[in-house]
């Protein structure tokens, strides 16, 4: 067995846990530009899944597939860093603004770009969004089976894949032919660290907005080796019909957005007598604060 050719579906997304008041912007989109910019979680859960087909199966290449600004190009690099073979970028002004379905839509071209595959490989959700749909909707335009919630892929070979899902109450082991859609949840296992050589290798590997805003002469470097260029796919590149994309082909809208703050207005110190918690739960349910 030669090994599969995996598609990873990454996103870069702003860090959540550092929302301040200039987070949203006046239109419902997020300024990504007030935070910093990671990895999404799960998606490194996804690389991690994929990491492990390309352990047990010689032969196997992973490649990255992201939509989103230049800077994006970051999380390609990062992904190689930690094994995986390459990655496009794909990345256009028109692009900007898309909600679910069109980021799918713009995604599903992309992906048939890189056929044939054999596995399609995403995290469950993004924590800008929390939506769980890019994943599904990418498969339904595929036209291709898909498992979502996945913990562990147990086993795969040219005809199927057997994996392990991670549901509300319980797991459940569910078998699809080749090729899928798969999305990882946060429950399986957590991505690997950067291995240095692959670090070393990759570390000048750059996207043709990066290398043209450069100072340096990476130009021949990338002629004698064109593994290290990250390829950008615009619009035109993928096929895509402008009115799906952007906030024209987004029925998605946000109304309102509302900013809560939690604060502590008052404390209770208990000693820890069983009266003191029993008095404690009491006014708890009087007040509606539980039960």
């Amino acid at each position: 067995m030669k090994g599969f050719k995996i598609v990873l579906l990454a996103k870069q997304v702003p860090d959540t846990r550092n929302v301040g008041k200039d987070t949203m912007k006046a239109d419902g989109t997020v300024n990504r530009a007030a935070l910093p910019a990671i990895f999404n979680p799960e998606d490194l859960n996804g690389l991690e899944l994929a990491l492990r087909i390309k352990d047990k199966y010689p032969g196997t290449t992973i490649n990255v597939l992201t939509m989103g600004p230049a800077r994006a190009a970051e999380i390609i690099r990062e992904a190689m860093y930690r094994g995986a073979d390459g990655g496009y970028l794909v990345t256009d002004r028109k692009f900007a603004g898309s909600d679910t379905l069109a980021t799918s839509y713009a995604l599903s071209l992309a992906v048939k770009k890189l056929s044939p595959f054999h596995i399609v490989i995403a995290g469950r959700q993004a924590i800008d969004g929390d939506t769980a749909q890019v994943g599904p909707q990418v498969a339904e335009k595929l036209g291709l089976p898909q498992i979502t919630y996945a913990e562990e892929i147990i086993s795969t070979d040219k005809k199927e894949v057997t994996v392990k899902r991670r549901l509300e109450r319980g797991v459940e082991t569910v078998a699809a032919p080749l090729p899928v859609v798969i999305t990882a949840h946060s429950s399986a296992p957590g991505c690997r660290s950067r291995h240095a050589k692959y670090t070393i290798k990759y570390k000048n590997a750059k996207s043709l907005s990066e290398l043209q805003e450069s100072s340096e002469d990476y130009l021949q470097l990338h002629k004698e080796r064109p593994y290290l260029l990250i390829e950008e796919w615009s619009v035109d590149d993928i096929g895509a019909d402008v009115g799906q994309l952007g906030l024209s082909g987004s029925p998605t809208k946000v109304k309102k957005i509302e900013n809560v703050v939690f604060t502590s207005k008052e404390s209770i110190v208990l000693s820890g007598e069983d009266s003191e918690v029993d008095n404690l739960m009491k006014d708890l349910i009087a007040n509606h604060t539980i039960g």
